[in-house]
């Protein structure tokens, strides 16, 4: 996960890396990263954009044409001009809280919203945070075979641990205190089925949480104990030798006492043999990593609610092996392998007062440990021993945040927040165990603190103006203000126009700070927060009762971009504020639900970022994106199918050359108490076996890391 810069691995590739060809046009086929002439690569494009239009053109024939389907509607109106009031009440609309921080309408947030719901998890199989966060418009997953990275509106930074998107667990910040990283596949430390609604929340949003909040939020809302109200016991089995249990109980009582306690386990041994051609000599085992692609995880969880308080605890830990030899490690080593664990305490108190003063306050405590093993050839004679090399972080702290909100003359509705964190434990470590050498031993801590104020102020009953702004000061570097606006009109009882306007910031962490090795890489203390500024508009629309329109135009400036470059003075390598990109984009998503339970989505988006530095597009930075997807009902209430297709464009790997795009396929069969108690999920993924990769990041010999092939899983899940 994390480098040693003393070993050239950081940012920089040796000459051993500088081999590869650069500038063909190249796709993934399934035998590495291969040129193929420019005609046949347009027509594999060619076949997958026709695949996307006939499921689109599929799916929105279904959609528009659902009511016919659905055994509890009959003939609806075409438009709300000919629905009655009452049918007109029966329209439902989504509500979001990480929007504002408080429980909105979608059509009333500041932002550009998706929300996936437990139902959805179930019915589409999703094992991940990441396969949610791959299902929505506009967001898009790279996996380098160790850790998950998202993707937002074209911006997806190799080797970035997910910085510049923020992270919440029922409004818990989950960035942590060294790489500001957020974990969201097999190492996110809550398990998915314990996951009531994920809100995703598009748009700089540091005018309400500060750092981090750049691209979006994730908010992840979790089950209460009356959610299950009795023990819940959930077994899984997958290719690749993949084993998962869980078990839980939770119970809402008399005296009002919500609880939810709940573990889980889960080991992969993931596949036996995976081939890199870069590796491909008899002294690297001809490019088969064998065995050396494990995933055990494990995870803790307990909630509890009582009249206006919450007590929330995590722990999870992820033991991860790595097959890629990133950081110019010795391929096909066993003992390769990144070990994170995260755990925290959450109090949170809520309530009303007199006069409708609303009062939140939220004490916390976190910790997280990141313990990486890297295995060195430094004698370079290809024989072992072999010198293991542990790279370290450890970080502890607490914060406090509160605030108060209340609705004046039914026009005004103003919140005032604060909150501070303080930062107890930051520290980093680099050596090698025998011989013993020590390349960081760094040990910190720092503080921040903020207040914020937001306004929702209706101007008229169909038009609202909401403003906030927030200040946060960090010992590190000093101050930084951020502001936010939304016009929100609704010219038609189920039409909504918002304008969009949003300034945020991102933090040097401390990573990017105060890691250094001498000679080779030094730090950067006097490092920029990175910056950006996004104009949207957003059109939503109801068709009818069952159907959604959404679609949006967006444009971003980003500043003060962080990057590596190697000083010409002494030839180190060192963070800088170095480059500006400029992203701009459109989305469009038709969404339907039907109260006989199909319901399905369409999604496109065309992105471009551009860095102004080069002039070039931006590696891992896709232009199209198109998702499609759909639950029908087969048998009502009790058998349901989720497909899903997800296409994603060609990328321009870290070294120049060009990633094929791809068009990948899932389907799950979900049984809904097929027996008392019982439900069976079959899931099927990448069903088609398409061959594809990720870029790799620069730590990395591969341009491109090839993806899992169709694998399956079968999930029990019986509730007592």
């Amino acid at each position: 996960m994390r480098c040693d810069p003393q070993r050239n691995a950081c940012g920089w590739l040796c000459e051993k890396h500088n081999k590869h060809v650069r500038g063909d046009i190249r796709a993934f086929n399934g035998r590495g990263l291969d040129p193929l002439p420019a005609d046949n690569w347009k027509r594999r494009l060619a076949r997958s954009r026709a695949m996307i239009l006939i499921l689109a053109f599929v799916g929105i024939m279904i959609l528009t044409g659902g009511h016919a389907l659905g055994q509890t509607q009959k003939n609806p109106p075409a438009d709300l001009t000919e629905m009655s009031l009452e049918d007109l009440m029966k329209i439902e609309v989504d509500t979001v809280f990480g929007a504002s921080k408080y429980q909105q309408k979608v059509t009333e947030a500041p932002a550009s919203v998706s929300i996936v719901t437990a139902d959805e998890i179930q019915k589409y199989g999703y094992r991940t945070l990441a396969d949610v966060l791959r299902s929505v418009r506009g967001f898009y997953i790279s996996y380098d075979r160790n850790y998950s990275y998202v993707g937002v509106r074209g911006f997806g930074r190799p080797g970035d641990y997910n910085s510049r998107i923020l992270l919440l667990v029922d409004g818990h910040r989950l960035n942590d205190a060294i790489y500001d990283g957020a974990l969201i596949g097999s190492e996110f430390p809550i398990d998915v089925d314990l996951i009531e609604r994920v809100e995703i929340i598009r748009g700089p949003s540091s005018s309400l949480y500060g750092t981090s909040a750049f691209f979006g939020v994730v908010n992840v809302i979790t089950k209460r104990g009356k959610d299950l109200k009795a023990p819940e016991v959930s077994t899984e089995v997958g290719s690749y030798g993949t084993y998962k249990g869980r078990v839980s109980y939770g119970e809402r009582f008399k005296n009002g006492l919500d609880m939810l306690f709940s573990t889980s386990y889960l080991n992969s041994h993931g596949p036996s043999r995976l081939f890199f051609k870069e590796f491909d000599d008899p002294s690297t085992h001809n490019g088969i990593a064998q065995d050396v692609d494990s995933d055990q995880s494990k995870s803790l969880f307990a909630n509890f609610s009582f009249g206006d308080f919450r007590l929330q605890g995590v722990y999870g830990t992820r033991e991860k092996g790595i097959p890629t030899a990133s950081f110019a490690t010795v391929f096909n080593d066993p003992r390769n392998r990144s070990t994170d664990a995260w755990g925290y305490l959450d109090l949170q108190y809520e309530h009303i007062f007199a006069h409708q003063w609303e009062v939140t306050a939220r004490l916390s405590y976190d910790h997280y440990s990141y313990d990486g093993t890297y295995i060195y050839d430094s004698a370079g004679t290809g024989v072992p021993p072999f010198v293991e090399n542990l790279d370290l972080a450890h970080a502890q702290w607490w914060g406090f945040e509160a605030n108060v909100a209340k609705t004046f003359s039914e026009k005004h509705r103003i919140t005032l927040g604060s909150e501070i964190r303080d930062n107890v434990q930051q520290d980093q470590n680099n050596h090698d165990l025998q011989p013993f050498a020590q390349y960081l031993d760094d040990r910190r801590d720092s503080s921040n603190w903020a207040v914020y104020v937001q306004d929702e102020f209706r101007i008229r009953k169909d038009l609202i103006l909401n403003a906030g702004l927030r200040y946060d000061r960090y010992s590190t570097f000093g101050g930084d203000l951020n502001p936010r606006l939304a016009l929100i009109y609704n010219p038609l009882q189920k039409t909504t126009v918002k304008l969009l306007y949003g300034r945020a910031f991102r933090a040097p962490n401390f990573y990017e700070l105060f890691y250094q090795s001498y000679p080779d890489f030094k730090s950067s203390p006097f490092l920029k927060p990175e910056t950006i500024s996004t104009a949207e508009l957003v059109l939503e629309q109801y068709l009818n009762k069952s159907i959604r329109f959404a679609a949006s135009g967006f444009y971003s400036r980003i500043g003060d971009l962080i990057n590596q470059q190697t000083d010409p003075a002494d030839g180190m390598i060192q963070f800088r504020n170095v480059d500006r990109v400029n992203a701009k984009g459109v989305e469009f998503e038709l969404e339907g639900r039907w109260t006989n339970g199909l319901q399905g989505r369409v999604g496109y988006t065309l992105q471009d970022s551009v860095s102004q530095q080069s002039g070039e597009t931006l590696s891992n930075s896709p232009k199209h994106l198109s998702k499609v997807n759909f639950i029908v009902p087969l048998a009502r209430k009790k058998l349901f199918a989720g497909i899903e297709g997800q296409y994603t464009s060609r990328r321009r790997s870290v070294e120049g050359t060009d990633i094929g795009g791809f068009f990948v396929t899932n389907v799950t069969l979900f049984g809904q108490k097929l027996a008392k108690g019982l439900d069976v999920s079959v899931g099927v993924y990448n069903l088609f076996d398409k061959r594809y990769a990720d870029p790799g990041a620069e730590e990395h010999i591969q341009q491109a890391i090839e993806q899992d092939g169709r694998n399956l899983r079968l999930k029990l899940t019986y509730r007592f």
